[in-house]
């Protein structure tokens, strides 16, 4: 039986390098990989369904499977991770010293959606008791105008949520005092320029997302992988060779962050940083699996829900291909 040919959509990740490059196969397939950034990703894949095995928005997939009409069906590799405390910006003349004083505030975001900002929204409420509909959201493209929501969103009761002026950006806004703060997954350009109006909430960031890990457990899962349910559903086989591949790229990047012969990531004390992060989350901190990662899981689940993205919390069994359940071990 020849192999199947499929297209991986995914990020240019240490961790999917190994399938990028071949050294790691998709059993019984030939893989084609395009390595795009995961805004056109989304796009394309929510709008277009374009790619066999996609990396997928979590919080936008949640919305799917919820309302019945996810054309993907989730493996628990999960690409891409962060701590979202850094990517909290502030007008720094706005009166905005804590979480607290976020309560009143207009807040820009790129999509109510993005699973980055439900992880924000959800810290602020249970950390911090700041509720979303205390905030004014103001919703549109970061650096170019026109961009919306990437599913649709039906209106949230009590939410003050808005499109931005189809002709504005969120980081000109927060230029000219229009907003006050600003949550996205992506630094602005004008905090990476080092515009003097502009500051994080948490100036340091590592220290506040330590003792965040340390007090709740969380990691955030910001994407997983998606096989086109049809694909899926013709051939049975297939969530487990793609779930396989996937975790045996991550091992190998895993290897490398610890090999001290010759530094394989641009940073001079790669494994010293390696060490110390293992000693707070563990040696497998970028855990894949369903089980190993329910905690996380159903964290994003609750928010999505309180927030009014979702109006059902969808159960695991609807989120993951079925052998993902019970993999075999030696």
């Amino acid at each position: 039986m020849p192999d199947i040919p499929i297209t991986i959509a995914c990020g240019n990740y240490d961790r999917t390098a190994a399938i990028r490059d071949g050294r790691v196969k998709v059993e019984g397939c030939a893989v084609t990989y395009l390595p795009l950034y995961p805004e056109e990703i989304f796009h394309r894949v929510f709008k277009f369904q374009e790619f066999d095995v996609s990396e997928i928005s979590l919080s936008s997939y949640l919305r799917t499977v919820a309302a019945g009409t996810a054309p993907y069906i989730g493996i628990p590799a999960f690409v891409s991770r962060l701590f979202r405390h850094s990517n909290i910006y502030i007008r720094k003349d706005a009166g905005i010293s804590r979480p607290e004083d976020l309560r009143g505030k207009r807040i820009g975001l790129p999509e109510y959606q993005i699973t980055a900002v439900v992880w924000m929204r959800g810290m602020l409420q249970h950390e911090y008791g700041v509720h979303p509909r205390e905030i004014k959201w103001r919703q549109g493209g970061q650096e170019q105008p026109g961009r919306g929501e990437r599913t649709p969103l039906k209106p949230i009761p009590d939410l003050d949520l808005k499109p931005i002026p189809e002709d504005k950006t969120l980081v000109s806004m927060l230029r000219d005092g229009e907003l006050d703060a600003l949550f996205t997954a992506r630094a602005p350009s004008s905090f990476l320029a080092g515009e003097p109006h502009i500051g994080r909430l948490f100036p340091n960031t590592r220290a506040a997302e330590m003792a965040y890990y340390k007090k709740t457990g969380h990691f955030p899962i910001m994407h997983l992988v998606g096989i086109r349910k049809t694909l899926a559903e013709q051939y049975p086989w297939l969530a487990t060779s793609v779930y396989k591949a996937f975790c045996e790229a991550k091992r190998l990047a895993m290897i490398d962050l610890t090999d001290v012969n010759a530094l394989m990531v641009t940073l001079p004390f790669l494994e010293a940083e390696t060490r110390e992060t293992m000693a707070v989350m563990g040696d497998d901190f970028w855990r894949y699996g369903i089980h190993e990662n329910k905690h996380d899981i159903d964290a994003l689940i609750q928010y999505a829900h309180e927030q009014g993205l979702i109006d059902r919390k969808p159960a695991l069994e609807e989120l993951f291909a079925r052998s993902m359940f019970e993999i075999a071990k030696v």
